[in-house]
């Protein structure tokens, strides 16, 4: 069976809660349009994120369908604040007391703020992969794992792990289609701290990262590269789009094929 593109999520602001749209433009810069699109930065410029401070997990948010305004809260907090993201000095005050430190949001709509300058491209998993990592970790549910790994595009219609054909040998770039958009695939995302935490609370899960990496290995497809993988703490692919796709859309239900578009 062919694989489709089954679901599409953008993070407007990097860091905060994504948005499951049924289709996205191909930006000049390489990536899914609106997304990781503003990044909160302290005084230095440096990114405040997950990274760096569990208590943006505790960050709820939500974007009007232009995503031209944004609402902030605190998880378990009923009342919300409402900010444009065109005039940012309110944006700015209210997320300056929530972190307790000074803060700004940047805007970056062409090449957003991607953590891999070099794979900026939109990640990509199946469905099936998020679904097998939900079954090592008891009370996780898919969910949940959706939102720990914050991943762009989602197939369906594939064995756990499918994902890993999309990238090939060491300095090789793995061409595919989503649709009429040619990705390049780069090599498996390698993850940090934000997984191992609840996305509504930043509680940890004990040994998170050690159980995934033995669980990876051992379910790791057999015709994959292990070369690739200096540590299984890796998941979902990493890629770059080249400047011809700029303008194109994918969208949910599309196929994916493996090699360049044909002539």
């Amino acid at each position: 069976m062919p694989l489709h593109l089954g679901r599409i999520f953008v993070f407007p602001i990097k860091s905060l809660d994504g948005v499951s749209v049924d289709a996205a433009r191909i930006t000049p810069g390489g990536i899914l349009e609106h997304d990781r699109v503003y990044a909160v930065v302290d005084e230095a410029g440096s990114y405040v994120n997950g990274k760096r401070t569990a208590r943006i997990q505790l960050l709820r948010c939500a974007y009007d369908p232009e995503v031209k305004e944004v609402a902030l809260w605190e998880e378990g907090q009923s009342t919300r604040s409402g900010f444009s993201l065109a005039e940012r000095t309110p944006l700015n005050r209210w997320l300056s007391e929530f972190f307790g430190f000074a803060v700004t949001v940047r805007h970056e709509p062409c090449s957003g703020f991607p953590d891999d300058r070099t794979a900026f491209g939109p990640t990509v998993v199946c469905e099936s992969s998020l679904r097998a990592v939900a079954d090592w970790f008891p009370g996780l549910d898919l969910e949940s794992v959706r939102r720990r790994f914050r991943t762009n595009l989602e197939l369906g219609d594939a064995a756990a792990f499918a994902e890993d054909s999309l990238f090939g040998g060491p300095d090789e770039l793995r061409p595919f289609l989503i649709g009429a958009v040619q990705l390049q695939g780069h090599n498996p995302c390698q993850r940090c701290v934000v997984p191992t935490r609840d996305p509504d609370t930043a509680a940890p899960i004990p040994n998170f990262q050690k159980t995934f990496m033995e669980l990876r290995r051992q379910h790791l497809p057999s015709w994959a590269d292990a070369r690739r993988f200096n540590h299984y703490y890796r998941f979902a692919v990493n890629t770059s789009i080249g400047a011809a796709e700029a303008g194109k859309v994918i969208r949910v239900g599309d196929l994916v094929c493996l090699g360049p578009a044909q002539p």
